[in-house]
């Protein structure tokens, strides 16, 4: 009965160490102080608190969903950047709040799409252009670079320095495609036609992973490998 409803609810079943539930806690710490630090330096105290709610989100994709596609460099940059630009100009455009605010994130998710930086943290950056207040306003397009940009960027030395420590962290997922990849000795052993794999085998499969795992293609492939390997032992 449980089993049902949380799979209704789309509760994780995932099998995570405490250990890395406790990195990622640890990294999203880190990267949210700085741009938490970062962030009061231009706008103030009391709209830094919006800012920095998007930074947050970001923080939980960088450090708890490392391998997730929304979670590399170029959707965490693009997808700030292109949305601060969205959301100043949707703030200095449209006079109604409301209705600007809510083009804002349309057209961000919108851009993001076309410009393949999905994001949803950018979502939370084009609001907060339209309803950071006063001090966000002043700044106008500088907002873009300081302090969204910049925060960005600090971001994501701090997730690429920080994911480095853990071996089986691969940040940027690029990094350690080649590292991942089977060699062709390698697929010349594998069989021609999928192997049934039973459900302790993506078990045993995700616990050498350790990490959360937002399904991107190159885990997929290295879950089926790990899997696989598993029933030849």
């Amino acid at each position: 009965m449980f089993k049902n409803l949380f799979d209704l609810l789309g509760v994780e079943s995932q099998v995570v160490s405490h250990k890395e539930r406790i990195i990622s806690g640890v990294g999203a710490f880190l990267g949210i102080f700085i741009a938490f630090i970062i962030s009061r330096q231009f706008v103030g105290d009391l709209n830094s608190i919006i800012i920095a709610a998007s930074m947050g989100s970001s923080a939980v994709l960088l450090f708890a969903v490392p391998h997730g596609s929304l979670s590399q460099p170029w959707a965490l940059l693009g997808g700030h950047t292109l949305s601060a630009i969205v959301g100043v100009a949707c703030a200095q455009l449209i006079e109604n709040q409301l209705l600007s605010a809510s083009i804002a994130v349309g057209a961000a998710v919108t851009v993001m799409y076309y410009a393949r930086c999905i994001h949803p943290p950018g979502g939370a950056t084009a609001l907060g252009a339209v309803v950071g207040g006063p001090a966000v306003h002043e700044l106008g397009f500088q907002f873009v670079i300081t302090p969204i940009l910049l925060n960005a960027v600090l971001m994501l030395i701090v997730a690429v320095s920080f994911n480095a420590l853990f071996a089986w962290r691969r940040y940027p997922v690029h990094k350690n495609l080649k590292e991942n990849a089977l060699d062709k000795e390698e697929l010349s052993d594998m069989p021609t036609s999928l192997l049934p794999i039973a459900h302790e085998d993506f078990v045993y499969a995700l616990t050498q992973i350790d990490t959360f795992i937002d399904v991107s293609e190159s885990d997929l492939l290295q879950i089926y490998e790990l899997a696989t390997r598993n029933k030849k032992l």
